[in-house]
């Protein structure tokens, strides 16, 4: 039986983005709330840019630190992991990101597309495995919220 990591754990506490996904009832949502402020002091001090190198840099810390989390819980995809709404939901920002009256849209941009999971979204939730696979359906949800996002910003002018 492995055994957890302990909350402290520099995996646990990025997995969990410091304990967000450890908030009870749906963990995703909490998860892609607590990115919204690191994602707003990234676009202050760094601009769009430096988001979307920030989300890059979290994919991959994220692989990493959801992977062992996810096994050293005996889980293959923990709910309590939410890095993986932080790199989503980081990226569905990125054409908004100095816009701070937009993060709501973007953000029920990036829930909509990761609940539901749209096509390559749902296979690779069912066929990746590992950190990767936790991360990489978010990555896809991330990119259609970006999408749907950059195309509102484009309507309103």
């Amino acid at each position: 039986m492995p055994s957890p990591l302990p909350f402290t754990h520099p995996a646990s506490l990025l997995a969990t983005w410091f304990g967000s996904g450890l908030l009870p009832k749906a963990p995703g949502t909490w998860g892609s709330l607590a990115a919204l402020p690191f994602a707003a002091l990234i676009s202050f001090l760094f601009g769009p840019w430096g988001l979307l190198v920030a989300a890059a840099i979290i994919f991959g810390i994220g692989i990493w630190a959801s992977d062992l989390y996810a096994s050293r819980s005996g889980t293959s995809d923990p709910g309590t992991v939410v890095v993986d709404e932080v790199a989503g939901q980081w990226l569905a920002l990125f054409p908004v990101a100095l816009d701070w009256t937009l993060y709501p849209v973007a953000f029920l941009a990036f829930r909509f597309f990761d609940i539901i999971k749209i096509w390559p979204a749902n296979w690779m939730d069912q066929r990746l495995k590992g950190g990767f696979g936790i991360m990489a359906d978010d990555i896809v949800a991330g990119i259609y919220a970006a999408m749907l996002c950059y195309g509102l910003t484009l309507s309103i002018g």
